[in-house]
């Protein structure tokens, strides 16, 4: 159809089953991966400027500098400009519904079980 810019691209999130597939500790493993290909060697974090270098690995090349910019801005819990691999692994935990609402009900359920546990 004339006229209707372009969306962005459905996103799928394949978190939940990387983490049955892998279980807890190779999910970590892929993130901490996924972290290293994103990074700048030489500062060692995630910074606007090389996600924009390695944008074509994750199929976001087309993305503009102020789109990777902000996405960076997203997981920046420090404020420091730049995300490091912990502050990566809790973005993608937050932009995953389903490792989220999963990793609720874990914590729900550890929470019961001490609950009982402590006589309550």
């Amino acid at each position: 159809m004339a006229g209707i810019g372009k969306t962005a691209p459905d996103f799928e999130d394949l978190l939940p089953a990387m983490a049955e597939k892998l279980g807890g500790d190779g999910l970590m493993r892929e993130l901490c991966n996924g972290f290293k290909l994103l990074m700048d060697e030489e500062t060692g974090v995630i910074t606007a400027a090389s996600l924009k270098r390695n944008a074509a690995v994750l199929g976001l090349q087309d993305l503009r500098d102020d789109e990777l910019a902000s996405m960076v801005r997203e997981g920046d819990l420090d404020g420091d400009g730049a995300l490091s691999e912990m502050e990566f692994c809790v973005l993608m935990f937050r932009l995953s519904p389903g490792l989220m609402e999963e990793s609720r009900l874990l914590l729900e359920e550890m929470l019961e079980d001490q609950l009982k546990t402590a006589g309550f």
